[in-house]
């Protein structure tokens, strides 16, 4: 079997997506470990998830530190661990260039719309306010624009007309724990081509 990919994740909250992933890697689904989880919040869910799995925190609290100060500390802690891989899960902070410079086309995230549609915040209440038909999720590379990297993969799903807001963010996540797996399995086998605006996906 070839060497693991090393993968370093990023997040702020309950850490669902990095669930979806560390126990996908733990089933033998991906062929990758996660080598640290950077979290930018003391009080994050995805810390007790990731001691869970035995897998090394870092706390490196955001709070009140300027920007470039703490991309600078940020991209000290992932040059670190050394990863192939950063991940991004509920992650809520903006990615600065001096971390877009250190790892490009190296840094991958879940957006819970169909992008372009609907960038930014609260994505799944802009979508059901809309009044799309169509809803989604997409895993994108992160660039220096909100939402606007190359896109690897997209689901999409119907909304229904008895949908809620929350019914339909419920149903989203539900695919985001499904494909967001998917997109750092394709990672890891070195089957992502980026092409421009566009993401080739070796399907050999």
């Amino acid at each position: 079997m070839s060497e693991k990919t090393r993968i370093a994740v990023l997040a702020s909250g309950r850490g669902s997506n990095f669930v979806s992933i560390a126990d996908a890697i733990g089933r033998g689904e991906i062929n990758a470990e996660i080598v640290q989880l950077i979290c930018n919040k003391p009080d994050a869910g995805a810390i007790d998830a990731a001691r869970a799995r035995r897998i090394k925190v870092n706390v490196l609290e955001s709070k009140g530190v300027p920007a470039a100060e703490y991309d600078e500390k940020l991209v000290q802690a992932l040059q670190s661990c050394n990863p192939d891989l950063v991940v991004l899960a509920g992650y809520m902070k903006i990615v600065g260039k001096a971390i877009i410079d250190a790892f490009p086309m190296k840094i991958i995230n879940i957006h819970p719309a169909l992008l372009p549609s609907f960038p930014g915040l609260e994505a799944q209440k802009q979508a059901f306010e809309y009044g799309v038909k169509v809803a989604g999720c997409t895993v994108h590379f992160i660039d220096e624009g909100v939402d606007t990297g190359p896109i690897i993969l997209q689901k999409a799903i119907p909304v229904e007309d008895y949908d809620t807001d929350e019914s339909l963010s419920k149903r989203i996540l539900t695919e985001e724990h499904r494909l967001y797996p998917q997109a750092v399995n394709l990672f890891s086998e070195g089957r992502l081509k980026v092409e421009g605006r566009r993401v080739i996906i070796d399907r050999s």
